[in-house]
């Protein structure tokens, strides 16, 4: 199960929203081991797609510096769909290679009017995808 803070849940909407028809993509950090995510990070989409989201490989780089400086590890990696529904792709799943992390994925159909919003997360370990249960709180 992830447990998210409200703030931490409303910020990643938040981006998705923002970044709409283009894919969002960023990270929220969390002490290692802990499980806990607390540092949001969004990224910028270098893909600048509506169907597809890349980390900036210089980006990428700095931020796991930054996460190996501060002691902390990817605890949610998050992205959105545009225009279908939030579940890993063929290529998600591909590049899913952080079995500890919690992959969100929010749908921003809604914008549209092609489909409902959803904010869901998967746990995805050597191409086996795994929905579970968001649980949003207003502190840990």
């Amino acid at each position: 199960m992830l447990t998210i803070t409200q703030a931490l849940y409303d910020k990643i909407v938040d981006h998705a929203r923002a970044d709409h028809p283009d894919e969002a993509c960023g990270v929220i950090a969390g002490p290692v081991g802990s499980g806990r995510p607390e540092r949001f990070i969004p990224m910028l989409n270098a893909a600048r797609s509506p169907t597809f989201y890349e980390f900036d490989s210089q980006d990428l780089l700095k931020l796991y510096r930054e996460m190996d400086d501060n002691d902390e590890e990817p605890v949610v990696i998050y992205h959105s769909h545009t225009a279908t529904e939030a579940y890993p792709s063929r290529t998600d799943i591909s590049y899913a290679n952080e079995p500890n992390a919690h992959y969100v994925l929010v749908s921003t159909a809604d914008t549209d009017g092609a489909g409902e919003f959803q904010f869901r997360s998967f746990r995805i370990v050597e191409g086996e995808v795994t929905e579970e249960e968001v649980k949003v709180v207003e502190s840990y």
